[in-house]
C-alpha cells in the first residue's frame, strides 16, 4: 500500500464492481433474453450443441470453484456425473418421478454422497489427492456396474413414457408445430440453460458472501488463511459437497437428454473430467470469466475439428501445453491483466480516496 494512503486526509472503501461490469450485466440479461427464445426460430443441430455447450460450462464452472478457489485439484468429477445420471435413471424407471422433480433430487442425493466420500478423500494432499478423487470415481462405476436393475454392465434407456413425462413438451408441440423428438431437445435446451444460470448465481454469490472471502484466502495463501481463523477443513468440504449437488444435477440433465447410460459412458474420466480441466486451464483458474471463454473455444474447436479423430486431441492437447506455457493465467488472463476488466466483480478491493481539505 501507498504509504500516503495511510495519512489521516484520506478515506478508504470496499469496491467489488470492476471496469466493464455494469456494461456486462446488460450484456447478460439481453444475452439470456436471446437464449431464451433462440428455440423458436433457431434449427434442431444449433438447439441440441447449446445443450451441450451449456452443461459443459456449467461443468466447468463447478471445477473451477473446487479447484480454483478451494485448491482442490480432484481429477474424479466424474463419479457425480455418473451418479447424478444414475440417479435420475433409478428415480424414474425405478420410483416412479417425474424427471423435473428427480433432477434436483439427483443433486441432494449425489451431495450426501459426497460427504462419505470427502471424509476419505479429504485424508489426502496434493496428487494423492487427485488420484484418490479418481479411484472414488472408479468404485462408484464398478459398483453401478453391478445394479442388474439399471442394467448392470450394457446400461439401460429411458422408456418413452419417462422422456415424454418431461412438462412442456406437449406444449411445445402445440406452439411451434414440431414433433416430439425436437419439443423434447426444446425443453431440455431450457431446462439447460436454466441449470446454467443458476450454476453461475450459486458460484457468483458463494464468491461474494463471507464463505467467499474464506476461498480467496486459502487460494491466495493457505497458511495465512488459517492463522488468520478460517476453517480450511469446513470450507472446503462445504464447497466439495456443493459443487457435487451441482455436478449431480448436471449429471441428471445430461442424461435425461441422451436417454441412454452404462457405467462406462456416465463415469468417463475424458468427457466430464479431463475436458473440463482443459475448459478451465485455457481460459483461466481462479476466475468465473475463464470457464466461459474455455467453454467456447473448446465447443468451437469440436464442433469443426472433431472429424480429424486424433489430430483433434492432438490439436486440444498441443493449445493446451501452449496456453500452460505463455499464459498461466489462461486467456482470459491476458485479457483482464492487459485492460484491467472484470465482468463477474468477486475480487474485492480497498481503494483509497482523498479527502477534501476543510
Amino acid at each position: 500500500m501507498d504509504d500516503t494512503a495511510a495519512g489521516p486526509s484520506h478515506s478508504f472503501r470496499i469496491k467489488t464492481a470492476g471496469r466493464g461490469s455494469h456494461a456486462a450485466l446488460a450484456a447478460v440479461i439481453v444475452a439470456l433474453l436471446v437464449l431464451t427464445l433462440l428455440p423458436l426460430f433457431a434449427g434442431r443441430t444449433l438447439i441440441q450443441d447449446l445443450i451441450f455447450l451449456f452443461y459443459m460450462l456449467a461443468l466447468a464452472q463447478c471445477w473451477n470453484l473446487l479447484a480454483g478457489y478451494a485448491g482442490l485439484i480432484s481429477v474424479g468429477q466424474q463419479a457425480f456425473v455418473g451418479l447424478g445420471g444414475y440417479l435420475l435413471f433409478a428415480l424414474t424407471l425405478i420410483g416412479g418421478l417425474n424427471p423435473l422433480l428427480a433432477i434436483p433430487l439427483a443433486g441432494v442425493i449425489a451431495a450426501l454422497f459426497a460427504l462419505p466420500t470427502a471424509l476419505v478423500v479429504f485424508r489426502l494432499r496434493g496428487a494423492y489427492f487427485a488420484i484418490g478423487t479418481w479411484v472414488v470415481a472408479e468404485v462408484y462405476r464398478l459398483t453401478f456396474a453391478q445394479i442388474k436393475p439399471l442394467g448392470g454392465g450394457t446400461g439401460t434407456s429411458l422408456t418413452p413414457a419417462v422422456t415424454s413425462s418431461v412438462p412442456g413438451i406437449e406444449w411445445v408441440k402445440a406452439l411451434l408445430d414440431v414433433r416430439t423428438p425436437a419439443a423434447r431437445d426444446i425443453v431440455s435446451y431450457w431446462i439447460a440453460l436454466a441449470l446454467l444460470v443458476a450454476t453461475l448465481a450459486a458460484v457468483y454469490l458463494i464468491l461474494r458472501s463471507r464463505r467467499g472471502l474464506a476461498l480467496g484466502a486459502i487460494r491466495d495463501h493457505e497458511a495465512a488463511a488459517a492463522s488468520l481463523g478460517v476453517d480450511i477443513y469446513r470450507v472446503k468440504l462445504a464447497v466439495y459437497v456443493a459443487t457435487a449437488a451441482m455436478t449431480g444435477m448436471i449429471g441428471a440433465l445430461i442424461y435425461l437428454q441422451k436417454a441412454r447410460i452404462s457405467p462406462d459412458a456416465g463415469f468417463a474420466v475424458l468427457d466430464w473430467t479431463a475436458y473440463v480441466i482443459f475448459i478451465v486451464v485455457i481460459g483461466g483458474i481462479g476466475t468465473m470469466e475463464g470457464p466461459v471463454i474455455g467453454a467456447i473455444i473448446f465447443y468451437l474447436m469440436q464442433r469443426y475439428l472433431a472429424d480429424f479423430g486424433a489430430w483433434y486431441l492432438i490439436l486440444l492437447g498441443t493449445l493446451g501445453i501452449l496456453v500452460m506455457l505463455f499464459a498461466p493465467k489462461g486467456l482470459w488472463g491476458l485479457v483482464a491483466e492487459r485492460y484491467d476488466v472484470t465482468l463477474f466483480p468477486t475480487r474485492r478491493r480497498l481503494i483509497a480516496e482523498a479527502r477534501p481539505k476543510s
